[in-house]
């Protein structure tokens, strides 16, 4: 595999179909605009139309024979879900790439229109029901991938089964709480990947994180007015930051179960690679427990 990786290894891409969550702004427009360039006919999943569409505006003028469509979708309600599938299903008959790629942090305790803390019912439920309702898809595509965008910060994290989900606030941070579901989505990969190779799909599950860039800046709001600039040009820009989560999503010899991420110093910035995650990523009794969970949450189920 590369160890110098850039977008010039990624292959054709022509006659595949690829989704983008959070695709408007940040990692997930600039990942958008490459795999555009490289013929991809490229799914919006979004939740503001007018960001959409200004995002679309500007793949086409930098890529005028783009293949760019938008569906809106709100990874924080669960009916919103449901109404993108079926209108991608309705429009596609394959499904090549899907990223989960979209993500917040918010500082207050607050809940999803389905009633869940919103950091996991957004980050996690959403892309968890997301990933089960397009599943049949995947499974028919041969050699698609599901790549979801995780963090550096999963390793910080801790699961806590007996209070998932901050019921009321209680315990709520936020940066715990954002922890909380960057591990979420790697436990999840983990266990997507390990039931896909018991019923021998060609499908495989990937994840990636962006070191740090300056589009993920939430963190580090505490940054004085003089050491912000400094610190932004140590950090990736967003098209460096999206390198990771390319090339889990198109290099031909990726595997499922990995994990991609900057080679530099700690994981901030670098071409991409494939990296170590947390020890706690790799808890199989925690990757059970919380698909569990979140098929009973979500109602989606799926392998």
């Amino acid at each position: 595999m590369a160890e110098k990786w850039t977008v010039d290894h990624i292959p054709d891409l022509s006659g595949k179909v690829v989704i983008i969550t959070g695709a408007n702004s940040g990692l997930g427009f600039e990942s958008a605009k490459v795999l555009a360039q490289k013929g991809a006919n490229v799914v919006l999943a979004c939740r503001n139309l007018h960001k959409a569409q200004k995002a679309r505006n500007l793949i086409q003028e930098a890529v005028p024979d783009a293949l760019i469509e938008i569906i809106l979708i709100d990874l924080g309600d669960l009916s919103s879900i449901r109404k993108f599938t079926e209108k991608f299903m309705g429009r596609y008959q394959r499904l090549d790439i899907l990223i989960n790629n979209a993500g917040l942090m918010t500082g207050q305790y607050q809940k999803t229109k389905d009633g869940f803390e919103k950091h996991l019912g957004t980050n996690h439920l959403g892309h968890f029901a997301l990933t089960g309702l397009l599943f049949d898809y995947h499974h028919k595509t041969q050699n698609s991938r599901i790549v979801t965008v995780s963090s550096l910060t999963h390793g910080l994290a801790k699961m806590d089964f007996t209070n998932l989900l901050y019921e009321g606030g209680v315990g709520y941070k936020p940066m715990a709480a954002y922890g909380r579901l960057k591990l979420a989505n790697m436990l999840f990969t983990f266990e997507l990947q390990r039931r896909l190779t018991r019923i021998g799909s060609s499908t495989i599950a990937v994840a990636a994180h962006p070191g740090i860039s300056t589009t993920n800046m939430a963190p580090y709001i505490h940054f004085s007015k003089i050491v912000l600039p400094v610190a932004k040009k140590v950090l990736q820009n967003p098209r460096k930051g999206a390198y990771s989560g390319l090339r889990a999503a198109t290099d031909p010899f990726a595997q499922g179960d990995t994990y991609f991420g900057p080679r530099g110093f700690m994981g901030i910035s670098g071409a991409p690679v494939i990296v170590n995650p947390s020890s706690s990523s790799r808890n199989e009794d925690h990757a059970r427990k919380l698909w569990e969970v979140s098929e009973r949450l979500s109602g989606v189920c799926f392998l």
